[in-house]
């Protein structure tokens, strides 16, 4: 019976880390679901709720876009990045923003700056762009600028959501994301 019992422990552990990492990568705010990420090469298909091979670009753009902020979470920045380059229409408040967290993460904060000022002037009212731009000034050392964003997001969803807990953590010192 011992033996029986040691040998299920790694797997109940490997199945808890699993779906840990499966409801971490669901992540991302309350009302945007982000989908698990799949083997490179291929795509998870949120109709399906498989991965799959993209033959003939069969998923769409929505689809596309959040799979990369899937691969982004991850920390597989570079293939969101190659993700988001397959976008029939990557002008996108939510592209653009993902493609700032990327880049961002890559070590290119200017470079992701201006993605995420870009995303705002197509959605002034998106607060996650809010909270990664914000993250990023505090990267610059601009921590009024980050402060500037965190009062955008107040007016936008109060000081209660994910994002706004977000980066009053970041202003303070303590990062999540």
């Amino acid at each position: 019976m011992k033996r029986f019992i040691f040998t299920l422990l790694p797997a109940a552990a490997t199945a808890i880390l699993l779906f840990s990492g499966f409801a971490q990568a669901m992540g991302g705010s309350s009302d945007e679901p982000v989908p698990p990420t799949c083997p490179k090469g291929q795509i998870y298909d949120s109709k399906t709720k498989t991965c799959m091979v993209d033959k003939g670009g069969m998923i769409g753009d929505e689809a596309r876009t959040d799979y990369a902020y899937a691969l982004a979470k991850a920390g597989r920045y570079q293939e969101a990045l190659d993700m988001l380059n397959t976008l029939k229409n990557p002008a996108t408040a939510e592209a653009l923003n993902y493609r700032g967290y990327a880049t961002r993460k890559l070590g290119r904060t200017d470079e992701g700056i201006g993605y995420y000022l870009k995303s705002v002037a197509l959605d002034p009212r998106y607060p996650k762009v809010r909270e990664y731009l914000g993250e990023a000034y505090m990267i610059k050392n601009r921590p009024d600028l980050a402060r500037e964003q965190l009062i955008a997001i107040k007016t936008l969803c109060g000081t209660g959501c994910e994002e706004y807990r977000d980066l009053a953590a970041a202003i303070d010192g303590h990062p999540e994301s």
